[in-house]
């Protein structure tokens, strides 16, 4: 029959396996986690744009604003949200396409989306909705 020394003994040598066993699944969990973060596909900034976008068209809310003003591409819009009043504006450069060539015709009334819980968080024109009232084209004075 074994005396407890040796028993003491064959129990140590199971935790001290069970212990490298433990450290070394933390040790390639840890490398595995920091490979991924290096490599990893990290969005561009036009692709989390355009996934604003998609977001605020499929779950936003519309309310009425106004078009204040167009510069290039930056669309400068503003509308109220629960008597506050926010002034905006959207960078329409990848979506440009969908933009009137007279850009002041956008100026004026417009349809606005915004995430009820962040209403900053708005937009006047997407790839799938556009919240544009275009001024109709005035013929020119003879």
């Amino acid at each position: 029959m074994p005396g407890m020394g040796a028993l003491w003994t064959r129990y140590s040598e199971a935790i001290r396996w069970i212990s490298l066993g433990i450290g070394a699944f933390a040790a390639v969990s840890a490398v595995a986690f920091l490979a991924w973060r290096m490599f990893r596909h990290q969005p561009d900034a036009d692709e989390l744009e355009r996934r604003r976008r998609d977001m605020l068209h499929g779950k936003g809310k519309i309310g009425d604003g106004e078009i204040v003003d167009v510069d290039g591409t930056v669309i400068l819009y503003s509308y109220s949200v629960g008597g506050v009043e926010y002034t905006v504006g959207q960078d329409a450069s990848t979506i440009e396409t969908l933009l009137p060539e007279d850009r002041m015709r956008m100026v004026g009334p417009a349809s606005v989306r915004f995430d009820p819980k962040n209403p900053p968080n708005s937009i006047v024109v997407c790839e799938q909705w556009s919240g544009l009232r275009l001024r109709p084209v005035s013929a020119p004075i003879k």
